[in-house]
């Protein structure tokens, strides 16, 4: 896997960058390598993390899990909507992941923040909205030149939901440059994630006003002490407020789900 990321990291630093916009009409910069490699990173990153980090057993919790990815990606434009594959890890930290090619992880751990499947929804939506808003191209156009190899791992899984980002990335390739990869999202690209992802919830026929909840419990379950890896996401306070604000103004496009028959029943 090493040798493989090298290969891409040298090839894509002969590639042009470029300019486009992201879901929500940001610039970004994108394309230090192609979509086809930035995928092949995503495939292999996942197969590490699958075969290094033990997988959950509970078949009901699996497949909840799989309905929830499934209700969320059928709402993805054409062309995005087939091919995702995710995996339940036995881990207790709250983490959910998405990454290039399709890829989704899910520990156990969430379980505990996200109570019912619309706040799963949440988690997971927040995650894709990551990976179609090309935040994994953003980050490692930007760090491109200046890292390689298991330095692009850990801008892949830097993107995680939770805690122990640090940790998950040093598992799956080792140690990586510290300050650099362990949480490379900044918080602009949180808040992106959190419009698409609240968004694609709604259209899916989850309830958008979960998402508020999911957070009133993600800062019950920290005792008042916000983790350290909210030092790059926006503020949960202001966050809380967002996706209530959006909520509000997603009521209609969960309606017309629910109206459609886009009524999910996962668990």
């Amino acid at each position: 896997m090493k040798r493989l990321l090298l290969a891409l990291a040298v090839t894509g630093a002969l590639a042009a960058c470029a300019t486009t916009t992201s879901p929500t009409g940001r610039t970004q910069s994108v394309g230090a390598i192609s979509q086809q490699q930035l995928d092949q990173m995503g495939e292999q990153a996942f197969a590490e993390y699958k075969s290094k980090l033990p997988r959950s057993t509970n078949r009901a919790q699996t497949a909840y899990v799989t309905c929830v990815v499934s209700s969320l990606t059928r709402e993805l434009p054409a062309g995005a909507q087939t091919g995702w594959e995710s995996a339940l890890f036995n881990d207790d930290s709250p983490n959910a992941f998405a990454l290039p090619g399709g890829k989704i992880g899910v520990n156990t751990g969430i379980f505990k923040v996200a109570k019912n499947q619309d706040q799963l929804a949440a988690v997971i939506a927040h995650e894709i909205g990551h990976v179609i808003s090309r935040h994994h191209d953003e980050r490692v156009t930007r760090q491109m030149g200046a890292q390689t190899g298991l330095g692009l791992i850990g801008a892949l899984l830097g993107s995680q939901y939770g805690s122990g980002a640090q940790q998950a990335t040093q598992q799956v390739g080792g140690a990586v440059v510290q300050g650099v990869f362990l949480l490379p999202n900044n918080r602009t690209q949180e808040s992106e994630a959190d419009v698409v992802g609240q968004r694609l919830m709604a259209q899916a026929g989850f309830d958008p006003q979960q998402a508020v909840n999911l957070w009133e419990n993600m800062i019950s379950a920290s005792s008042g002490n916000p983790p350290e890896w909210l030092s790059t996401h926006p503020d949960p306070r202001s966050r809380i407020s967002e996706l209530r604000n959006r909520a509000g103004s997603l009521a209609g496009v969960y309606q017309q789900a629910q109206s459609a028959g886009r009524k999910p029943k996962c668990g």
